[in-house]
């Protein structure tokens, strides 16, 4: 059996990261620190995991070419796009009929790309 436990995510702040995911349902679940760097945890219902790196004094990260984006899937990505407090838009609502979903692509507070995604009926 293979199940993705979680991805971790280089965050400026993780208060503020921890905030933005709070409005697609992830609830904060658990913490440590590890010398400068504090470790702070959101699940979803099902127990998927987003860990956020918050370490001292990083506050921007260079663009890595393995990373592309996190997937979050909505009930409604219309309405999920217009209420939350993105950092910055990527990719508008549209219909993806090929993968048969409606998506959108926005930035969190650090820059990272979060597809939002919805099953198309």
């Amino acid at each position: 059996m293979v199940e993705i436990l979680h991805t971790c995510l280089n965050v400026a702040d993780a208060e503020t990261s921890i905030q933005f995911y709070e409005q697609f349902g992830f609830e904060e679940s658990w913490g440590f620190e590890d010398g400068d760097t504090r470790h702070r945890y959101v699940a979803d219902d099902d127990g998927v995991e987003i860990q956020f790196a918050d370490t001292e004094g990083d506050e921007t990260f260079e663009d890595g070419t393995a990373w592309d984006h996190l997937a979050i899937g909505v009930d409604d990505v219309d309405a999920t796009f217009e209420r939350a407090d993105h950092h910055g838009v990527v990719k508008e609502p549209g219909d993806q009929p090929a993968a048969g979903a409606r998506t959108a692509f926005i930035e969190d507070p650090d820059g990272h790309v979060v597809e939002l995604i919805e099953p198309l009926e």
